[in-house]
């Protein structure tokens, strides 16, 4: 089968023709279809310090995707050949105290797709039964092929409580602007993002948000004077990993505030203490998706009528991945899907 490897400890990727994967008794082989390309594939495909201390050298990359049943392992009982699936990126372990006590999107030896275990960008992938989610028929597979960001973002807009409040979204990329819409979806009543990237703040734009902001133009402070606002904004989403984006996030928001942390920093950097102290703010960090509760939250919010279609921007065949991986290294661009459908 085709397969896109990290065949070399240098920036890049490589289309080989490797073995399709065996399946153990609990498996399912997957005929992968489209495939969503992440900021973590950029890592991997870049080559930075990070790819290279936690990606091994031979790796079948890629962890977002949709495809059909191939064949199942014996045990499995479940899913059908030609059913269409997606799967949870997070394989656990089953036997933590996190695991066990059900709490496994915290489980201290969980296995990433794509990253520690063999991934999706390829013409079949083998998962856990338990991992996979089975999609109706009629959804958009460019929609089910991303379930796996989707689910970052209903992850942190589901943290807090969003009808009626006033929300802050910092980092208009894909996983950001499914935050906010899923925020509009659920009844916030001001939906604000802000972003530095001139493009990813007209796709925002286009969305329907209640402001988009430029922070090197126009501070939190003029919103909400704009808006009428005498208090600060209810709940925040670190989307950026940018310092100053959380310092300012912070200094927005109301007495007793909540701001839910999805962005990683590239390196540690100083806040405010004393700020979150004295303001009662809670700050949760978030990581990956509740497993599967989310998975079934998402389909709940496609079901009744949540478009996350216009998030993504882009598309290629499987085989112009090297354009592809260009333009997500542009940040021009929302997400971008990679086709397989084509042998």
């Amino acid at each position: 089968m085709r397969a896109l490897v990290k065949s070399k400890a240098e920036p890049g990727l490589w289309m080989e023709d490797v073995p399709v994967p065996e399946i153990a008794r609990e498996d399912v082989l997957v005929r992968v279809l489209r495939t969503g390309i992440c900021g973590t594939d950029h890592h991997i495909y870049a080559w930075d310090r990070w790819a290279d201390e936690h990606v091994a050298v031979g790796l079948v990359v890629g962890h977002e995707f949709v495809g059909r049943v191939d064949r199942c392992g014996e045990d499995v009982t479940e899913f059908q050949p030609g059913d269409l699936v997606s799967g949870e990126g997070h394989v656990v372990c089953g036997r933590c105290r996190n695991c066990k006590a059900g709490r496994r999107v915290e489980c201290a030896r969980s296995q990433s797709v794509g990253v520690s275990r063999p991934g999706a960008f390829a013409d079949y992938i083998a998962m856990p039964a338990s991992n996979l989610w089975h999609h109706p028929p009629s959804i958009d597979l460019d929609v089910a092929a991303i379930f796996d960001p989707f689910g970052n973002a209903v992850h942190v807009a589901t943290a807090f409580r969003l009808l009626g409040e006033d929300v802050l979204i910092t980092g208009a990329g894909p996983i950001g602007l499914m935050a906010a819409l899923v925020a509009r979806h659920a009844g916030a009543r001001f939906v604000v993002a802000s972003d530095v990237s001139d493009y990813r703040r007209d796709l925002a734009g286009r969305l329907g948000l209640t402001r988009v902001v430029d922070p090197a133009t126009t501070t939190l402070w003029d919103v909400m004077a704009e808006l009428q606002m005498t208090e600060g904004f209810d709940v925040g989403f670190e989307m950026s990993g940018n310092p100053n984006a959380l310092r300012q996030m912070l200094a927005s928001m109301r007495h007793g505030g909540k701001v839910a942390l999805l962005g990683l920093p590239e390196e540690p950097f100083e806040i405010d203490w004393s700020q979150l102290v004295m303001n009662m703010t809670t700050v949760r960090g978030i990581y990956g998706r509740q497993i599967m509760e989310t998975w079934y939250e998402m389909s709940v919010l496609v079901g009744s009528g949540l478009d996350i279609s216009p998030v993504i921007t882009h598309r290629f065949a499987a085989d112009e991945f090297d354009e592809a991986f260009r333009v997500v290294g542009s940040a021009r661009c929302g997400k971008v899907i990679l086709d397989w459908s084509e042998a």
